[in-house]
């Protein structure tokens, strides 16, 4: 499975990989807003939002990317490790 994580820190990028790996999913993280930003974030199999380190407007175009291609979206306020793996645990259980 694929997963795009928007929001988190910087310095917890390679952790949030190393998360994804260790459940056997592929881990897509963007702590800050490339260009085109909705036309990077491709089809994956889920999102994961961490709304407390995230601006406004890529979580508006998170969602609305999401929406259209029909993607599950599972926000959390905590852009912790442990919060990583039961937001991954919950995208499982939807998908």
């Amino acid at each position: 499975m694929s997963i795009l994580l928007i929001g988190g820190h910087d310095r917890m990028h390679d952790t949030y990989k190393g998360i994804g790996s260790k459940f056997g999913h592929k881990v897509k993280v963007f702590t800050q807003r490339p260009s085109k930003f909705e036309k990077v974030i491709g089809n994956p199999d889920g999102i994961v939002l961490f709304t407390n380190t995230v601006s406004h407007s890529m979580v508006s175009v998170a969602v609305k990317e999401a929406k259209r291609k029909n993607i599950p979206v599972i926000r959390c306020h905590n852009s912790s490790a442990v919060s990583l793996e039961s937001s991954i645990r919950m995208l499982e259980s939807s998908i």
